[in-house]
């Protein structure tokens, strides 16, 4: 017991309290973000990963994944809070989701996370590291309206990016954070080369931020006017917790829009989780797998508290779980040791806090972001030929153009057409043989054979000629179709007409009238 104490002790000291740190800084700027953009109090972003980082670390089984509130949520957050005319009755909404998610969990439907392609997981990922970068560019430059929260890669040609603004693209800029971003840049890359591994003792983005601090300081003593705006560091307010609105319990029988916007984001909370928990697993280079029924119960104990507590709902976040891995993180402490230090931020030191600069923290994401979508990655899958190349790349072009779920699921059916379509052709074969000497048409039905061979079975058995022997074999069959033991008996009747010898090898003949 001492001695698996003692183990855990020191690979949190080693990696999980560094990956937690880094986690934390990721994780601090987002939380108030989606909050603001949800039209939520900022207190309820930061209990959300509070809760997220410290309540559904300990239940889940996923070793690397962090939970938090979801950007991809928040149109729908802030769609039901409007909808609702409360955010103490949204809160109902949220602890609906929460109870959705656990009913979810025990009854073992987390399978379905299964299901989901390669090709479309990694594409998912890709788009998302595209998107992290083109949202940080413009705070990294100094734009001072942070924007970590919106989805859609679009959105940055709208009026409200600075994109849209390019006859005031001087305006936007402004030097000292580009100093700041080009420097942590620099840092962040050269702490990843192996060269540099003994200094990953220290956490790169604690680096990094403790430069922007530095940076900020020194600037302060400049004439030439480079000191960043207010605007341009974490605000976080004293006392945040003060206010706190709690659910008003009265009405949960009150609105049934209440019951179908907890039930529509539990879904799609459930949906974004398993995909994360998919992605991250693929990250994780001890190749570990999460118990995705044990997620949504996590998931689902989590948005119950958060609904109870006053927080916006959470899911796993990919961002942030790509940035645990991308910080060394071992195991679940790490998500705990974030959740702890959110906690602390708020309660101790949020003036200390309200001194980092956004820049900083930009060029942690776009590294994360780099990461994520990196060139090799696009390489590897075009090597991989179409049926790879084709859901992953698409998968990328929509999610980029409309958002996460749209995304996946287009990815999704175009790797399910090729499914299909590989079907038609894998599960029968035609040939010539001969049989007692005589030269035989040879149909060879492989392992499973569907409905959705249907059409080419039909067409190929048209096309034998008349005056042949045609031999048909099940015998390495585990399971033939009604509908092409439907075909088959009703060809009987053809081939006699046409003077075709038909021979059927275990294939069961089945009444045709009956069917009619």
């Amino acid at each position: 017991m001492r001695r698996t104490l003692k183990y855990y002790r020191i690979i949190w000291l080693r990696h999980d309290l560094p990956a937690g740190l880094s986690v934390f800084l990721v994780a601090l700027p987002l939380c108030l973000g989606i909050a603001l953009a949800s039209g939520a109090p900022l207190y309820s972003g930061l209990l959300s990963g509070i809760i997220g980082g410290i309540l559904v670390s300990l239940v889940s089984g996923s070793q690397l994944a962090v939970s938090g509130p979801a950007a991809g949520l928040t149109a729908l957050v802030s769609a039901s809070i409007i909808s609702l005319g409360d955010f103490k009755v949204f809160l109902l909404a949220v602890t609906v989701a929460g109870l959705f998610q656990l009913s979810l969990g025990l009854l073992k439907l987390g399978a379905i996370a299964n299901y989901f392609p390669s090709s479309v997981i990694k594409g998912m990922l890709a788009a998302i590291g595209i998107i992290l970068i083109s949202k940080q560019i413009p705070i990294s430059l100094g734009y001072d309206q942070p924007d970590f929260w919106t989805s859609g890669f679009l959105n940055l040609f709208s009026p409200r990016h600075f994109l849209g603004n390019i006859k005031d693209f001087n305006h936007h800029i402004t030097r000292g954070p580009i100093i700041i971003s080009l420097s942590s840049l620099v840092i962040l890359s050269l702490l990843q080369l192996p060269a540099y591994k003994k200094w990953k003792i220290i956490p790169a983005p604690l680096i990094v931020v403790v430069l922007g601090v530095i940076l900020n300081f020194l600037f302060s003593f400049s004439s030439i006017g480079i000191t960043l705006k207010m605007t341009q560091l974490v605000n976080i307010p004293n006392n945040l917790f003060t206010n706190i609105a709690l659910p008003d319990i009265r009405q949960l029988l009150a609105h049934r829009q209440i019951w179908e916007d907890g039930i529509v984001l539990g879904l799609l909370a459930s949906l974004e989780t398993l995909l994360c928990v998919e992605a991250i697993d693929k990250l994780d280079k001890r190749n570990r797998i999460t118990p995705v029924n044990r997620e949504l119960i996590a998931q689902g104990v989590g948005n119950l508290t958060c609904g109870m507590l006053g927080a916006l709902p959470l899911t796993a976040v990919v961002v942030r779980g790509a940035a645990n891995v991308d910080a060394g993180a071992r195991t679940k402490l790490s998500a705990f040791t974030h959740g702890l230090f959110l906690l602390l931020a708020v309660l101790v030191f949020p003036s200390l806090l309200n001194k980092i600069p956004f820049a900083s923290l930009s060029a942690i994401l776009i590294i994360t972001g780099f990461n994520l979508s990196k060139p090799r990655l696009y390489l590897n899958m075009w090597t991989l030929g179409w049926k790879q190349f084709l859901p992953f790349i698409l998968t990328i072009i929509v999610i980029l153009s409309t958002d996460l779920l749209i995304g996946v699921s287009i990815g999704l059916l175009i790797s399910i057409y090729f499914i299909v379509s590989n079907n038609f052709k894998v599960e029968y074969k035609i040939s010539k043989k001969m049989r007692n000497g005589i030269e035989t048409e040879y149909i060879k039905l492989n392992t499973n054979v569907t409905f959705l061979n249907k059409v080419n079975l039909r067409k190929s058995l048209d096309q034998v000629p008349e005056y042949s022997v045609l031999t048909i074999d099940g015998s390495e069959c585990n399971f033939i179709d009604f509908d092409i033991l439907e075909i088959i008996s009703e060809f009987e009747q053809k081939a006699h007409d046409r003077h075709i010898e038909l021979h059927l090898i275990d294939i069961k003949k089945v009444n045709v009238l009956s069917t009619h």
